[in-house]
C-alpha cells in the first residue's frame, strides 16, 4: 500500500541563505530526533558547477515502545541517507533521501527542491514529495504506515519552523513583496 505525504512552502528570503540555512538545520535544539548530520562525500563538478553532497543522518528511533515489541523495530537509531545537488547558476538544490535502517521491511523515500520563486526572485519555493511503505510486519503494516505518515507530516512542519527561525536569527526579518 504505502503512504505519501507532499510538502509546498515559500521562504520569503533568497535562495543561497535558505540552502545555506538547510545545510546547518541539524542537529538543532528544535528537534532532539536528529542526534547527527555527518557529510560523508562532497565534490563539485568543474565543468557544471554543482555542489554534490552526501550526508548521513542518525536520529532517535520514535516508533512507539508498544510497537517496539516487535523485535526487528528495537533499534535505537535510525539512519538515514541524504544525496544532494546544489546548482548555484539555475539557484535550485535537488535533495533525495531514504532511510537504511529496516529495508527489508520498510522502504521511506524523499524527493525535495529547493528553487528561485517563481512569485519573486528573492524568495525561494521548497517542494517535497515523501513516500513510505512497509511490507512484512503482517497485520502492523498499516498501524505502522498510519503512524508513519503522521510522523512524516510533523516533521516536515517541524522541519518548516526550524527553516524559519534560523533564517529569521540569521538574516532578520523575510522579505516583503
Amino acid at each position: 500500500m504505502g503512504v505519501t505525504v507532499d510538502v509546498h512552502e515559500v521562504f520569503k528570503y533568497p535562495f543561497e541563505q535558505v540552502v545555506a540555512s538547510f545545510l546547518r538545520k541539524y542537529p538543532n535544539p528544535m528537534d532532539k530526533n536528529v542526534i547527527s548530520v555527518k557529510t560523508v562525500e562532497e565534490k563539485k563538478d568543474v565543468s557544471t558547477g554543482i555542489i554534490y553532497r552526501k550526508r548521513i543522518a542518525v536520529c532517535q528511533n520514535v516508533v512507539p515502545e508498544i510497537l517496539r515489541k516487535v523485535n526487528i523495530l528495537k533499534v535505537p537509531n535510525v539512519q538515514l541517507e541524504e544525496e544532494s545537488w546544489f546548482n548555484p547558476q539555475e539557484r535550485n538544490m535537488a535533495i533525495r533521501s531514504h532511510c537504511l535502517t529496516w529495508t527489508q521491511y520498510a522502504s521511506m523515500k524523499e524527493e525535495s527542491v529547493f528553487r528561485e520563486s517563481i512569485e519573486n526572485p528573492n524568495w525561494t519555493e521548497f517542494i517535497q514529495k515523501g513516500r513510505i511503505s512497509i511490507t512484512g510486519a503482517g497485520f502492523l503494516n498499516c498501524v505502522l504506515e498510519t503512524f508513519a505518515s503522521t510522523f512524516l507530516r510533523q516533521g516536515a512542519q517541524k522541519g518548516i519552523r526550524i527553516m524559519e527561525m534560523l533564517l529569521k536569527e540569521q538574516c532578520g526579518a523575510p522579505l516583503a513583496e
